[in-house]
């Protein structure tokens, strides 16, 4: 089953929109921190489809997965109930068996969250295995060499 992706691509960025909801914030009214992880999350998925992948076919046709390996989170702006947000997806660099990516999540041009991430590929048995090269080539196009020093 094929299922649409949504959000768009904007040259070598995947932007993913995301309305903030009641259920997303926390007792102060703003988004609970946790939970801009889920945003990210939704947004790399999406961006998975525009590549024309899926993580259910991908564990199917090479029993493996990609996982986050390392997490860096820089909370500078709270987001509000009913907020209107961006999800921003680069791949700063891809290796043999994962990649680097920065999401910021913007709230107009103002950037609320700027996550630092390292993805890998993995097997089933949770070892790191080479990144398919259908898989490689598609992310290929995406990596913002340029954007290492954007990161701070």
């Amino acid at each position: 089953m094929s299922v649409e992706p949504a959000g768009r691509l904007e040259g070598r960025v995947h932007v993913f929109p995301v309305r903030v909801y009641y259920e997303d914030t926390d007792a102060a009214g703003l988004v609970y921190y946790a939970n801009y992880l889920k945003f990210i999350e939704r947004a790399r998925t999406e961006m998975m489809r525009h590549l024309g992948f899926s993580h259910p076919a991908l564990k199917e046709e090479f029993d493996a997965a990609f996982i986050v390996r390392r997490c860096a989170i820089d909370y500078r702006e709270p987001a509000r109930i009913d907020d209107l947000l961006e999800v921003h997806t680069r791949v700063l660099r891809l290796s043999g068996a994962s990649m680097d990516a920065l999401q910021i999540i913007k709230r107009g041009a103002a950037e609320l969250v700027r996550i630092d991430l390292k993805i890998a590929w993995v097997s089933s048995k949770g070892r790191p295995v080479r990144l398919p090269g259908k898989v490689a080539e598609a992310f290929a196009p995406f990596v913002h060499k340029d954007q290492l020093e954007a990161k701070g």
